[in-house]
């Protein structure tokens, strides 16, 4: 059966490109021209995937990711014009999986939801062991996908999770950019300006001080490493 894809955006003729292009590539489309309708059509559609523009009447695109995160487990693309690193974290802190900035090619475009479909099927399968990963800050329940940071828990999107489950694993070695991407997002093609939105996205929810990150660092020019906090370090 084909996925389904929705695509909520205000402009006819970006509406209409995406959906001719999807609808070639063989998915099954719905189009909304607002926030508003987005939201209704995601209750009625159901759909695998949602292409959300950020500046829209009724509602705007950040907080339709939010509702849709709150509602349902569908991938989502944000395809914006909007390309400042603040709007693409928040983006990825409403619940976004990948943020494209405008203008974006055909090829680009199907093979950034090609690869949001191929994670979001393999998220069943990631975890079969009842895993749990726990230090001073952070527990993780690989089983379940939920995480606690000092006794709270936190959301987090499909790729953020996956992304602190790779690094928590590999507890204080550097992993590279091009393993991360390999690992997390199944392809060494995406920019590594992707992981960094992430990890910037992730560190602004589990870090007490985000700018000065003391569980995710920087590796200058190869990576990121998490450190393990203590298990007193909540304390």
């Amino acid at each position: 059966m084909a996925s389904k894809i929705l695509i909520v955006e205000d402009e006819a003729l970006i509406r209409n490109l995406l959906e001719s292009w999807l609808e070639e590539a063989g998915y099954q489309t719905k189009t909304a021209c607002n926030g508003r309708e987005g939201l209704r059509q995601l209750y009625e559609f159901r759909p695998d995937v949602v292409v959300v523009d950020i500046l829209m009447p009724e509602m705007d695109g950040f907080e339709l990711c939010r509702l849709t995160r709150d509602v349902c487990n569908a991938g989502i693309l944000v395809l914006s014009g909007l390309g400042g690193e603040a709007e693409k974290v928040k983006g990825l802190n409403m619940g976004a999986d990948d943020y494209v900035v405008k203008p974006v090619g055909m090829e680009e475009f199907l093979a950034r939801i090609a690869a949001i479909l191929r994670r979001r099927s393999l998220e069943g399968n990631e975890f079969t062991e009842n895993k749990r990963y726990v230090d001073g800050v952070i527990t993780i329940d690989c089983d379940h996908h939920e995480v606690w940071v000092r006794e709270n828990k936190i959301q987090l999107t499909p790729t953020e999770f996956k992304l602190l489950s790779y690094l928590t694993e590999r507890v204080g070695k550097t992993c590279t950019i091009r393993a991360i991407l390999e690992s997390v997002w199944d392809s060494p093609h995406y920019s590594n300006e992707v992981v960094k939105w992430h990890i910037a996205s992730l560190r602004s929810k589990i870090e007490e001080e985000p700018k000065k990150p003391q569980r995710i660092t920087t590796v200058w020019g190869v990576g990121y490493r998490y450190d393990a906090a203590p298990v007193n370090a909540a304390t």
